[in-house]
């Protein structure tokens, strides 16, 4: 009964921390960095590269075999004007597998800031993993809003209450994987 009390605080806390709005920040980054896996997600980062919020487009979890000029192509954005800022990494296959690929990234190109894009109800959990890799390096958030999660009165919404708990549970796991390797999620 307290285990199950712990865990609906832990998630109520958890639910309050998805952003409901992107927080209007002009301060440019070294990278933008994309997680793919959601809709919206290449094309705020393509936005951002091209309002010049940074020198670099990261986009990690890319299938192997896609290139920067198919990537456009479904994006709908001409390569001319971007091909030549975008780098893909095709080793990550999971939230953690991002932060790792992007830290191997951020240190070749000797980056100290990034622009984080991803869903926002992902956001919580690639906050997480991203700092528990990259202690060093500052993350603006930049969530962006799929139409078919309900950021407003999720609960109301059964799809968004899944998800919610779901990326809870995978929020936990991560937590209790870092502590087990002696490394404390902040």
């Amino acid at each position: 009964m307290c285990s199950a009390i712990a865990w609906l605080f832990g998630f109520l806390v958890f639910a309050q921390k998805i952003p409901d709005r992107v927080q209007k920040s002009k301060k440019k980054t070294d990278a933008i960095v994309v997680l793919t896996g959601g809709s919206l997600r290449l094309e705020a980062g393509l936005e951002l590269l091209a309002q010049k919020y940074a020198k670099k487009l990261f986009v990690s979890g890319v299938h192997r075999g896609v290139d920067v000029r198919q990537l456009l192509r479904i994006a709908r954005k001409s390569p001319l004007s971007v091909e030549c800022c975008i780098s893909l990494g095709y080793d990550a296959d999971n939230t953690e597998g991002n932060a790792r690929e992007t830290a191997v990234w951020l240190t070749k190109e000797k980056f100290e800031t990034i622009r984080l894009v991803t869903a926002s109800y992902h956001m919580p959990r690639s906050l997480a993993e991203f700092r528990s890799v990259m202690r060093d390096i500052e993350i603006t958030p930049h969530p962006v809003f799929p139409k078919s999660f309900k950021t407003k009165n999720w609960w109301l919404w059964p799809g968004s209450t899944g998800l919610i708990m779901e990326e809870y549970n995978k929020y936990l796991l991560a937590v209790f994987r870092r502590a087990l390797m002696g490394s404390i999620l902040y």
